[in-house]
């Protein structure tokens, strides 16, 4: 298993938990914390840390997110050779030409063969 797959499973993981932490939260400062019973009053310890919980593991999740995707990245550039593969000078002066039509048109408008 190589290194950019770790990684690769790590993003998706970290992607699906950063979509469910937003998913949970509500715009208008409700969310989980106005389910529970928190509306409008401040309590002490439960339902009024959800939402600072949420906001924390927000940008947790998102910044987690970021480093994995340029670890990632650095995984794909060291890994192999550097040579590019797109073009090959062996190949490229072997390269098929495009057969050409032996039909020519007549003045009729039909082709012979």
């Amino acid at each position: 298993m190589s290194a950019f797959s770790i990684f690769l499973g790590l993003i998706v993981i970290v992607a699906f938990l950063l979509i469910v932490v937003i998913m949970v939260q509500n715009p208008k400062g409700g969310g989980l914390s106005s389910s529970f019973g928190g509306g409008g009053t401040q309590q002490m310890g439960g339902v009024k840390k959800t939402g600072d919980f949420l906001d924390k593991s927000t940008w947790f999740l998102a910044t987690a997110l970021i480093i994995l995707i340029l670890a990632s990245n650095l995984t794909i550039s060291s890994g192999g050779t550097t040579e590019s593969k797109a073009y090959d000078e062996d190949e490229a002066t072997e390269m098929p030409v495009a057969p050409t039509s032996t039909t020519e048109p007549t003045t009729n408008g039909s082709t012979t063969e």
